[in-house]
């Protein structure tokens, strides 16, 4: 069920489409001059932290991140506030043969006057992410 609360229909979307796949449907979800940050701070997906601005900048986000993977998104709870949703999640990526990481994150959606996306930063610990890979042997 969808909720009525913007950003977490926003939310919601956001994950309905990522984990389907759909690049068109998730870009669209985002104003023309939106940010996104995942993760929050210093990664190997943004070594200088600085996040992706504008759609063009966050499709690239999409082609390098999201495209790559196969992902089942949870959300355990969503709080909304204002024009702000905090999503609790549970991130997994199919790795296939079996193999696949587990990774706790907070979303926070922030959505302007027309409902689009202005700002989504997500916070997970990269080294979660790196032991699994390690422990799987891929890296």
């Amino acid at each position: 069920m969808t909720h009525e609360h913007a950003a977490v229909r926003a939310s919601e979307e956001s994950a309905k489409h990522a984990t389907a796949g759909d690049k068109a449907s998730w870009l669209s979800l985002f104003a023309e001059d939106a940010f996104l940050q995942d993760p929050v701070g210093t990664s190997p997906l943004d070594p200088e932290g600085r996040g992706y601005s504008g759609k063009k900048d966050i499709e690239r986000f999409w082609d390098h991140v999201i495209a790559r993977a196969k992902l089942k998104i949870v959300a355990s709870q969503r709080i909304a506030c204002a024009n702000t949703c905090a999503a609790v999640l549970q991130v997994t990526n199919d790795m296939g043969d079996g193999k696949h990481t587990v990774v706790d994150m907070v979303g926070i959606y922030e959505v302007d006057d027309q409902g689009k996306l202005s700002s989504l930063k997500v916070y997970w610990d990269w080294n979660q992410l790196v032991s699994q890979l390690q422990d799987l042997a891929v890296i």
